[in-house]
């Protein structure tokens, strides 16, 4: 449709040199990247109505570094200032509703309908946590549920009032996160409820051991219904061995289960990971698409903010060598994984790949031994400390270049005790 004009009820296609969808840390940190190296329009779009993504609303510390240390929305304010003033324009409250071509998108923001084009696109659209509905979690459907980032907006955004007794489904990082966002609110965490036979967590073992002493922490346990009319009453757990019992609580925080915001990928026809479930891509982060580029937590849910922001950041390299002519690699080999392995990322290998590796497992593995093959050729071998649930395990990709571009797919796997 170019080349109609307003007047003709239909604008015209605008033209972006890069356009990034999702204004979160790595979205941010690979327009500032793509900007200071000289790119002239670089846009960045965010359904949001402040940039910043997850962070901006996560109160507690632990984001920038070790000698400068900031909570979320501190840092949140840092990478948007660096992405402004080097040159990226980032636009909030603009939804990238379809694809209008390879490489343009349909969008809607206050302004109406517009189209966008660009040479390249970055998919920086994140993740979210599974809210009760998707966790197929039975009763009745009273006010009071919330997930941790609907609980945080609530909260540290918006001012709200939440109930005064409250249970957390979930035992990692992100849960302890919640509880104290609604101990920030002035209620009182009933409990914490998990499947699990331990919190999955990564902070140190003495603030985990403050923490566990404050709250009431139920493992082995599955909240399998909720109850209440209008309001939330209370919820039903069900304990490994059979015994039932009822936690009186208005409130409840869905906590964890993070899926990939895919949804721009799968309308693209974008090749899926099966074990990620969002785009696959190779060490460059090239999706399937060509000119296409994903990257931080849409493609592996979910690390932290600064890993996103790295990740970001690496990418922008990536699509600095396809503006300036680099070939779109047509041929990448897929990497699988066994179990106890859930998924890793990338998951597809190009020649000379040097992009680190991450995976995650779905049982605890002491002194376990990680191993890379293809079609029975081993390619890498190590030894682990320890493999935990919700803990990145990280594989360098030095082996990449033993790679046989026509061989078959390339094997990682991890035995161990």
């Amino acid at each position: 449709m170019a080349g109609l004009s307003e007047e003709d009820g239909i604008r015209t296609p605008r033209e972006v040199d890069v356009l990034v969808v999702g204004a979160g840390p790595a979205g941010l940190a690979a327009a500032a990247r793509l900007a200071v190296a000289g790119v002239a329009r670089v846009e960045v779009l965010d359904r949001e109505q402040r940039a910043g993504g997850v962070p901006r609303h996560c109160h507690h510390g632990g984001f920038g570094t070790w000698t400068h240390p900031l909570n979320g929305p501190a840092y949140a304010r840092l990478l948007l200032t660096a992405a402004a003033r080097a040159g990226a324009v980032v636009r909030t409250g603009i939804t990238a509703l379809d694809w209008a071509g390879p490489l343009a998108l349909n969008t809607v923001g206050p302004q109406g309908p517009e189209t966008i084009r660009a040479a390249a696109v970055v998919l920086a659209t994140g993740a979210r946590e599974r809210p009760r509905a998707a966790r197929l979690v039975p009763g009745t459907r009273p006010h009071g549920v919330y997930t941790t980032g609907e609980l945080q907006q609530a909260v540290h955004l918006h001012g709200q009032r939440i109930g005064t007794r409250v249970v957390v489904v979930g035992a990692e990082d992100v849960s302890y996160a919640a509880a104290d966002t609604v101990r920030a609110a002035g209620a009182q965490v009933v409990a914490m409820v998990t499947e699990w036979d331990r919190p999955r967590t990564t902070t140190t073992r003495a603030h985990n051991a403050r923490l566990r002493n404050r709250i009431p922490l139920l493992t082995d346990t599955a909240l399998t219904e909720l109850l209440g009319h209008g309001r939330l009453s209370g919820v039903r757990v069900r304990h490994r061995d059979g015994r039932t019992a009822r936690l009186a609580c208005d409130t409840v925080v869905f906590t964890g289960d993070f899926v990939p915001d895919h949804e721009l990928a799968r309308r693209g026809g974008l090749a899926l990971d099966p074990g990620t479930r969002g785009p696959a891509v190779d060490g460059a982060l090239h999706t399937s698409r060509p000119g296409v580029f994903a990257v931080g937590s849409v493609l592996h849910p979910v690390e932290s903010a600064a890993t996103a922001a790295r990740e970001g950041a690496f990418g922008a390299a990536a699509v600095l060598e396809t503006l300036a002519g680099a070939e779109w690699p047509r041929t990448t080999l897929p990497l699988l994984v066994d179990p106890p392995l859930r998924w890793i990322a990338p998951n597809r290998i190009a020649p000379a790949d040097d992009h680190p590796y991450v995976l995650r497992v779905s049982a605890p593995l002491r002194r376990p031994l990680l191993c890379v093959s293809q079609d029975g050729r081993p390619l890498h071998r190590e030894r682990l400390r320890v493999a935990v649930p919700h803990r990145t395990v990280t594989l360098t990709a030095r082996w990449t270049r033993l790679v046989d571009a026509a061989g078959g797919p390339v094997l990682v796997t991890l035995t161990g005790s």
